[in-house]
């Protein structure tokens, strides 16, 4: 493939996205993220995008909302890896809230096979992947429905959640950042979230490489509210991605890293820094 055709296609795919990271990208060109990343430079230089931790974003500051059908294709086996290893903090009998996102329906398929779970969300695809887990019970949200993530936002989920109280809160979003904490491109999704965060005792964030060092609009979670971080192991060259996992350890965030020889349960991967 010539570098034009190259470069248009990565163009097309942050339009289409709002924000894509090299591993994703070099993946669908089919070339290396040395000369991915060369092609981001040419573009940005143009002023047709801007380089982000890893990745390429629309310009303009702050990434963009991608809708579910483009977020479900996007860092497939991170997302995997993550939901593996968060699925061995829950425990037999336990009750949690489980978060909308691509990341935390992951999850949800492998909490079908925990006994005794409660889930409360207000996510319809989390729902959907535990609706035939005959030893989980699901407890859904009231709310409004908004289409894009498949979730249930509004005064009306907010207040469902009034007075619950769980041991843990598994949420994602569009951005992490030392700085800020977990933010997200919407403020009806970042208002339920913060609702699900007040319900539980711990707060896990799953978040993949690409979302390390991305801030989006709204805040979800602070820094110092988040309990642990599942995330996959950024290349070694993402020097941004690995800078901000330091500082999130740093600011007493658990780290738990997904992957190659981190093991299958709770104690693979963990550490105090990346």
């Amino acid at each position: 493939m010539f570098a034009a055709e190259r470069r248009q296609l990565i163009l097309e795919m942050v339009r289409a996205n709002g924000a894509v990271s090299l591993r994703e990208l070099a993946r669908v060109v089919q070339t290396s993220e040395v000369t991915v990343r060369r092609d981001v430079r040419a573009l940005e230089a143009e002023g047709l995008l801007d380089r982000r931790h890893g990745g390429a974003v629309l310009p303009g500051g702050f990434t963009r909302e991608s809708g579910f059908p483009q977020k479900s294709h996007l860092a497939t086996a991170e997302k995997t890896a993550i939901a593996d290893l968060a699925a061995g903090f829950v425990e037999e009998g336990e009750a949690v809230v489980v978060g909308a996102g691509t990341t935390t329906q992951e999850l949800a398929r492998r909490l079908a096979r925990v006994p005794g779970l409660t889930v409360v969300t207000n996510s319809l695809l989390v729902a959907q992947a535990l609706a035939h887990a005959n030893r989980v019970e699901v407890v859904m949200t009231g709310g409004t429905l908004r289409g894009s993530n498949y979730a249930l936002v509004g005064s009306g989920a907010e207040q469902s959640l009034q007075g619950l109280r769980v041991s843990r809160a598994f949420l994602s979003g569009s951005g992490l950042t030392a700085e800020r904490g977990l933010s997200t491109s919407n403020m009806l999704s970042a208002s339920v979230d913060r609702a699900l965060v007040q319900a539980a005792a711990e707060v896990v964030v799953l978040a993949d490489h690409t979302k390390l060092g991305t801030d989006t609009m709204f805040q979800t979670v602070p820094t110092d509210v988040i309990t642990r971080l599942v995330t996959d192991e950024p290349p070694a060259q993402d020097d941004r991605a690995l800078t901000e996992l330091q500082a999130l350890a740093d600011q007493g965030v658990q780290i738990a890293v997904a992957g190659p020889g981190a093991g299958s349960g709770p104690a693979g991967g963990e550490g105090g820094g990346p």
